[in-house]
């Protein structure tokens, strides 16, 4: 498949590029930051500019079978650019018949658990969450065959193939609340290359070895935030 990742200079947005050209995509990188793709062999393309400009996304997007968009915005100010890049993605993809947009939103938009854990994230993070927000419904009222993704806490741990999905709720029932970054950029690519979860609002998180899933019928399992940040996160952190 010809893929575009929008945002492909951040933490999960390169594991993206390096898994689809594992699996022998032509990978097309989007990116302010060209050079910091110098050392990343096998892309079909890299693509200068700003998300925020329609014209450089319409060169983006043009020939693709699929979009990925991970896309952060810096800071807990005010902001507004995941909604204006999400709208230059929704026209450009439109203009040039693209359908499939698979994009990384945040599980604390509508989550309740870990409840202390996740309500601060929500508060520090309260202006800039406004904008996700706006973005899930641009996507959502846009007539592309779109999946929107809400990881939890990210962590740099390996990748696993220990995912849980699920649709059609806010909130999952119980831990982990953390996946890996490659765990989840595997699954973005999963969605790009399927019709699975169209026009869905998805749910990831880790799932927990078979071995822990057995004992949790001898001794109820107790989760404190896991995977709780350190230190006072940012909008982007998590990219």
């Amino acid at each position: 498949m010809n893929i575009v990742v929008i945002g492909s200079t951040g933490r999960t947005g390169r594991l993206v590029i390096e898994e689809g050209i594992r699996r022998r995509h032509a990978m097309t990188a989007f990116t302010r930051r060209p050079d910091a793709l110098a050392n990343v062999a096998g892309l079909r393309a890299v693509v200068r500019g700003d998300g925020r400009n329609i014209e450089d996304i319409r060169r983006a997007v043009r020939g693709q079978d699929a979009a990925i968009s991970i896309v952060g915005a810096e800071g807990r100010g005010p902001t507004t650019v995941l909604s204006d890049v999400t709208r230059a993605e929704l026209t450009a993809m439109q203009e040039a018949g693209v359908r499939r947009i698979v994009t990384v939103s945040a599980s604390a938009i509508e989550g309740r658990h870990p409840w202390i854990l996740i309500n601060l994230v929500r508060w520090l993070l309260r202006k800039p969450y406004a904008d996700f927000a706006r973005m899930e419904q641009l996507i959502a009222s846009s007539a592309l065959d779109w999946t929107i993704v809400r990881p939890p806490y990210l962590t740099n741990g390996p990748t696993t193939g220990r995912v849980r999905s699920q649709a059609g709720r806010v909130d999952l029932p119980n831990g982990p609340y953390h996946i890996s970054r490659g765990d989840l950029a595997a699954t973005l690519l999963n969605l790009a290359e399927s019709s699975q979860h169209l026009r869905e609002v998805l749910l990831v998180s880790e799932r927990r070895k078979e071995v822990e899933r057995s004992r949790s019928s001898e001794k109820a399992p107790r989760y404190a935030g896991a995977g709780a940040p350190t230190a006072a996160p940012r909008a982007d952190r998590n990219r």
